[in-house]
């Protein structure tokens, strides 16, 4: 197949779970099939991570794009910039003339089998029509996402402003997912959650792809792991796992120390925000930033920890961990759609008092933690590793593109113009409406 694979970003560095989960995946599609990447790129990006992408796939294009600090006066100029458009802040802020341009440019030189939009955002910049199948691969629910933002706000300001951004992005997913022929959902919860918000309203069959995990790579190795000790691991720039962390010394942390005072915390992940880098400064919490190979941290640690609040989609994280041999303590939202079983393979806790509990039992039990661990790394090594799961969206993809295909409005979203630019074109009347 020829299939024009569009993502927000490149993909590498591997440094986000999205990223490892299309990676790997384009990575067993590669060798039998033609794919033509095309993503936004920051100005000035290292060559190497360009030519890098053709491990993956047969050409890579991108179209600048230069992402604002989270935090910077920027970022909030840009927030306030979106406020009132109809389109949520988390797509609007990648809409792009010149991304929608190079689209059609593409499909109109060139046939593909299938146009595959990885995330939602991309389908802002897709033309209204495709002339071929077209497939949306959501490793998330967004509007769960948003609405979970909504509940974990105490301030009535940001509830009100969190609402906001959640009836959008409802709305946007919602009418983006009605365009395409076919939805991949990274778990049955969230296929189950798609069913529950839109029904009828979303048509297109959903595919689950398995979380995998490279189980060669993630493997019990490294140092040994530091008895008193923690660590997390995640992009600390992305807003669940800032809550996570924030919401973890604040409230689980000195639980733990109230009976285990030596206990140590590493936070591992690229992008931390001015709030996760200030928990560096707190006696015997460490935010290392971007990191080359996160496997010697997550080695250090007795216990993985994931109290993730809010969220959607999969934990690679946890695979990770677990293909490691580590002993996870999780709560429901973080484990969400992951094939574990709670007491054999992970714990799962909700509560600060539960959870700090679960991880104080555990540094305490080594019969239980090393029980934990052996039952961890053997349900990943069954059917979860890469290869399987790439063989199985392999054939959904070609099945798909094989089926006899009408020209239909498949991708793409019709965005009315915020209020004041319609009230303009009243006083414009040579304006041609868009």
């Amino acid at each position: 197949m020829k299939i024009l694979w569009l993502n927000a970003n490149l993909l590498l560095p591997l440094d986000k779970g999205g990223k490892l989960r299309t990676w790997h995946l384009m990575r067993h599609l590669a060798p039998r099939h033609q794919i033509t990447y095309l993503s936004f790129a920051e100005p000035g990006v290292p060559r190497a991570l360009v030519d890098g992408m053709r491990e993956v796939c047969s050409r890579v294009e991108t179209v600048p794009r230069a992402e604002t600090a989270k935090g910077s006066l920027a970022f909030y100029a840009d927030v306030l910039r979106y406020l009132f458009t109809p389109l949520p802040y988390a797509v609007a802020k990648y809409r792009s003339p010149a991304f929608a341009r190079r689209v059609r440019e593409l499909l109109d030189a060139e046939r593909f089998d299938l146009v595959l939009c990885d995330f939602l955002v991309p389908a802002v910049n897709l033309p209204t029509a495709l002339p071929c199948p077209a497939v949306v691969f959501t490793h998330n629910v967004e509007a769960e996402i948003w609405r979970r933002h909504v509940e974990a706000q105490s301030g009535a300001t940001g509830r009100l402003l969190y609402r906001a951004q959640w009836r959008r992005m409802l709305r946007f997913e919602r009418d983006t997912l009605a365009r395409f022929g076919l939805v991949l959902a990274v778990s049955d919860a969230d296929r189950r959650t798609f069913a529950h918000l839109y029904g009828a309203r979303v048509p297109a069959p959903v595919f689950v792809v398995k979380t995998g995990v490279d189980t060669d790579y993630f493997s019990p190795a490294g140092p040994p792991a530091e008895p008193r000790h923690l660590v997390f691991t995640g992009s600390m720039d992305w807003i669940p796992n800032e809550d996570a962390m924030l919401s973890f010394v604040r409230d689980v942390l000195p639980r733990i120390r109230r009976e285990e005072p030596g206990v140590t915390l590493s936070i591992v992940g690229r992008a931390p925000t001015p709030a996760v880098r200030a928990l560096g400064r707190q006696p015997g919490v460490e935010v290392t930033g971007s990191v080359d190979d996160v496997r010697p941290h997550i080695a250090r640690a007795a216990v993985y920890v994931v109290p993730i609040r809010i969220g959607g989609g999969t934990r690679l994280k946890i695979f990770e961990a677990m293909a490691m041999g580590k002993a996870v303590v999780s709560t429901e939202v973080g484990a969400e759609g992951l094939p574990v079983t709670p007491g054999a393979d992970i714990l799962i806790e909700d509560s600060p008092d539960g959870f700090a509990r679960a991880v104080i039992d555990l540094l305490r039990d080594d019969a239980r933690r090393a029980s934990l661990e052996r039952a961890a790394r053997a349900l990943v090594m069954g059917e979860y590793d890469w290869t399987a799961v790439g063989h199985e969206l392999e054939r959904a993809l070609v099945s798909f593109a094989a089926r006899p295909f009408e020209a239909m409005p498949a991708a793409g979203v019709s965005v009315p113009r915020p209020r004041w630019s319609r009230l303009a074109a009243r006083f414009r009347p040579s304006a041609r409406p868009t």
